[in-house]
């Protein structure tokens, strides 16, 4: 890999500014100051430094996302807001994209990576990795209701869902409960709870599979996995 082309992908800025950077000898590579972008270098046993500072290579990055609600879950848009809106340029410059997707306007855990196959396994129907969500539901929801998520729900479209789990955390005129499902059908809890009778007025997804969501990030921030997290991803593939 070019030395100019892997310091630009690590977020150092643009080739004019990395070339900046070489122009004034802040770059070495195994202690020798460089001052040719052109080099060639081995990423995983060169050491480059930047100001005296590691360069730590990453082809892929994995992020934790709490997505909140106005932005769609895609890479452009002309019109809309997209969750990559919310990503530092640093972030920006792996091209990372949403695994799978949030409506608009439901919150909650997202994970966005520029690592195609996992993105592709995580989804993938035969690995059944189910997705939890809290919802506020306008309407008492009933025992009722219960079985008939456990039996599968018949959507507008006639499609009847796999099983799901519904579990009441408070009824009333607005129930709240938490939904776990394996499928990610359009709109799918939401006209789940159609089918019902019933109208879900908040929706926010608070796991996938063994991922939980941090309940230190705030809407609109995001980190990245841990080790424990992506090992659990990676198992997936």
């Amino acid at each position: 890999m070019r030395l100019d082309k892997l310091l630009a992908n690590m977020g150092y800025g643009s080739r004019k500014d990395v070339k900046g950077l070489l122009k004034k000898k802040h770059v070495s590579v195994n202690d020798l100051v460089v001052r040719d972008g052109s080099m060639h270098i081995e990423p995983s046993t060169d050491v480059v430094k930047v100001k005296d500072e590691v360069v730590e290579y990453k082809k892929y990055i994995y992020l934790m996302m709490n997505k909140p609600a106005g932005y769609i879950s895609a890479t452009e848009d002309t019109r809309e807001k997209t969750v990559i809106d919310l990503l530092s340029p640093e972030m920006q410059h792996f091209q990372p994209f949403p695994v799978g997707r949030l409506d608009k306007d439901t919150e909650g855990l997202l994970l966005l990576t520029n690592d195609g196959n996992l993105a592709h396994q995580l989804l993938s129907p035969k690995k059944d990795v189910y997705k939890t969500y809290y919802a506020k539901v306008e309407g008492n929801v009933t025992e009722e209701d219960v079985k008939e998520f456990t039996n599968g729900v018949t959507l507008d479209d006639g499609y009847v869902t796999k099983p799901a789990i519904l579990e009441v955390i408070q009824r009333g005129s607005i129930s709240e409960v938490k939904v776990q499902i394996t499928e990610g059908k359009f709109h799918q809890v939401k006209r789940m709870f159609i089918a019902v009778g019933k109208k879900v007025s908040y929706l926010k997804r608070i796991r996938m599979g063994e991922l939980e969501l941090d309940s230190s990030l705030t809407p609109g921030n995001y980190r990245e996995l841990n080790e424990k997290e992506l090992s659990y991803c990676q198992s997936l593939t």
